[in-house]
């Protein structure tokens, strides 16, 4: 049977990433980027597909587990039945120059208490689960090879084969240390040198704590605010600045359903509260670097401007589905590439320009190049704006006018204005002006029921959309106008479950193209959160976000939603939106002016 998704933990060195199950597995591993699928690719729990079990062999009473301090060095404690007590420490070094030759798992088993009977068994896999590697055993361990990538493993333990896997067992008593080491590397380069796993340690946990020093959040939260940093750190890929939405793919919004996605990308509706997140925390570098990976993205035709990108700026993301693998708790199909990254979706000229205008702000400084591709952007959108679209949530349904999209269109016009105005930028400021205009009498217009009083999801419609929370966070329209009071009182009658924000509602979920069925949407509810506070009604904003708090994990972890009927994590994980948004609702309720008065301060 499966672990929940909330069973798992993160580790990773900023080029690629593992997830630790609570039971000892390691079931996902890809190398040397999150789309390579080179390694385990088990999509948690599929171990006949890749997985790497090391725990007890028996007798376990009771697990404990936690991030050493503020560190991506995962320890995991097993208690037995007699009393005995071990430790597995899952780490990855993080990589310098070397990260495209060389990657390293390093798992310590240190014993505890009393002598602790283990078992390891290891079933390596490539190409998402179809490739079975070429073994030889050396002896400090393995040599593993399929194609164009080579897997070391070093460990004085004696493995042996077994039915296409490599088993072993030991014995660890107290005192002892026992270390495994597996290493990727290139198959035509030569295998790279041994290194000391408990010196690689000690750097580890030396490099993620001077970086978490660096935090500058308000001391309220810093536990969980810190561990969401750390979060979006493991996620970036070092070498570009990129934040993959999440290491994983498939994992469902609805446990045996289709709506599995790859999100393994950098989507541009991130970036502005992705800026934020690290500006505010004292992150100025990786502000910078999450700036410049999005100029080099998007630079090139408007028209060609799409919603997500790979690691390094990637554009050809093909979507295609692998029937070998069963999928998360026979969650089918399981999906590798996105073909939403395909899509027109005006939202993210809207974020693009925001993005920009909020670097300016805070001084992380930009050449010429960043304000001409802006205001080509400008001049696309000028004539495109009226178009529909498939909105912020990706419909696989037909086009329509959305009207957070319609809402985003005007972002853009507003902060082209603002840059002519603020920052002394050369544009035709009063063309934009018009523009401006033109959009927010068109939203006000359409995209408002006065029956309802509040904001639809799309022109003509009735329904409600959770995206709509965005109207105040953006600044189109002050938070205490009546349309907004409306539209969020409306939302917190029908779109809310035990407290949490669904999407929209499940009678119509086909808006999407897609039969019904997933969570509630964690990004969303955190937007509530922010609603309420600016509103002033901080006790109620508050008792959300500690509600949003305890449904992460017990080191700290979110993914994109979350079944309240359940109880259960769902969707991509760890999911970089999430603790964006945990980041940010977070600074917002610690301080009068956080990023949300900052961004709606701007109409």
């Amino acid at each position: 049977m499966a672990l929940r998704i909330e069973d798992y933990a993160v580790i990773g060195n900023t080029h690629t990433a593992a997830l630790v199950g609570r039971n000892g597995s390691i079931d996902w591993l890809c190398v040397p980027r999150f789309d390579s699928g080179a390694c385990f690719a088990a999509l948690l729990g599929g171990a006949g597909n890749g997985r790497w079990l090391l725990a007890p062999k028996k007798g376990i009473r009771s697990v404990r587990r936690q991030y050493r301090g503020e560190t991506l060095v995962l320890e995991t404690e097993f208690e037995l039945d007699g009393g005995e007590r071990v430790a597995v420490i899952d780490f990855m070094p993080v990589c310098g120059d070397d990260g495209e030759d060389r990657l390293d798992l390093i798992r310590i088993v240190e014993g505890r208490r009393g002598h602790v009977p283990m078992h390891t068994e290891l079933v390596m896999r490539f190409d998402y689960g179809r490739i079975v590697p070429w073994v030889r055993r050396r002896e400090d361990g393995l040599s593993v090879i399929a194609g164009p990538d080579a897997l070391e493993l070093t460990t004085p333990v004696k493995m042996s084969g077994a039915d296409f896997r490599t088993v072993a067992s030991f014995e660890v008593g107290e005192g002892e240390a026992v270390a495994f080491t597996l290493t990727w590397h290139p198959s035509h380069r030569e295998r790279p040198a041994v290194r000391s796993p408990a010196t690689l340690l000690g750097e580890t946990e030396r490099w993620w704590n001077e970086w978490s020093a660096r935090c500058t959040a308000a001391k309220t939260w810093r536990p969980n605010v810190t561990r969401s940093l750390i979060t979006l750190k493991a996620l970036t890929y070092s070498p570009t600045g990129g934040i993959a939405a999440a290491p994983t793919t498939s994992l469902p919004e609805h446990p045996g359903g289709v709506r599995n996605w790859d999100y393994r990308y950098c989507w541009l509706r991130d970036a502005t509260f992705t800026l934020y997140a690290f500006l505010s925390s004292g992150y100025t570098e990786e502000a910078a670097a999450w700036r410049e990976w999005l100029l080099r993205a998007v630079a090139g035709m408007p028209q060609e401007l799409q919603i997500m990108y790979g690691l390094a700026g990637e554009r050809r993301l093909s979507e295609y589905e692998i029937p070998w693998l069963p999928g998360y708790e026979r969650s089918k199909p399981v999906r590798i590439g996105n073909a939403a990254h395909e899509q027109f979706q005006l939202d993210v000229y809207g974020e693009l320009m925001d993005t920009f205008h909020v670097a300016r702000r805070h001084k992380v400084e930009s050449g010429d190049d960043a304000w001409r591709i802006q205001r080509v952007v400008m001049d696309f959108l000028e004539s495109h704006w009226q178009l529909p679209d498939e909105g912020i949530w990706e419909v696989r349904g037909p086009r329509r006018n959305f009207t957070h999209s319609k809402v985003m269109a005007w972002v853009a016009a507003d902060r082209a204005v603002k840059a002519v105005e603020r920052h002394g930028l050369d544009g035709p400021a009063e063309q934009w002006r018009a523009m401006r205009s033109a959009i927010h009498a068109d939203v006000c217009r359409h995209g408002f029921d006065s029956t309802r009083n509040a904001f639809v999801q799309y022109y003509g419609s009735t329904e409600l959309d959770a995206s709509l929370l965005m109207i105040p966070l953006v600044g189109f329209l002050p938070i205490h106008d009546p349309r907004v009071v409306g539209t969020l009182e409306a939302i917190q009658r029908e779109l809310v479950i035990d407290n949490l924000v669904t999407r929209y509602a499940e009678r119509v979920a086909g808006v999407d193209g897609l039969p019904p069925g997933e969570g509630a949407f964690l990004p969303c509810s955190f937007w509530l959160v922010d609603n309420l506070a600016m509103m002033g009604r901080h006790p109620e904003a508050r008792a959300l976000f500690e509600r949003l708090l305890g449904i992460c994990n017990d080191v700290g972890l979110l993914s994109e939603e979350f079944d309240p009927r359940l109880g259960r994590q769902l969707g991509n994980f760890p999911q970089a939106f999430s603790h964006v948004a945990l980041v940010n609702s977070a600074a917002n309720l610690s301080a009068p002016t956080g990023p949300a008065h900052h961004r709606a301060a701007e109409h």
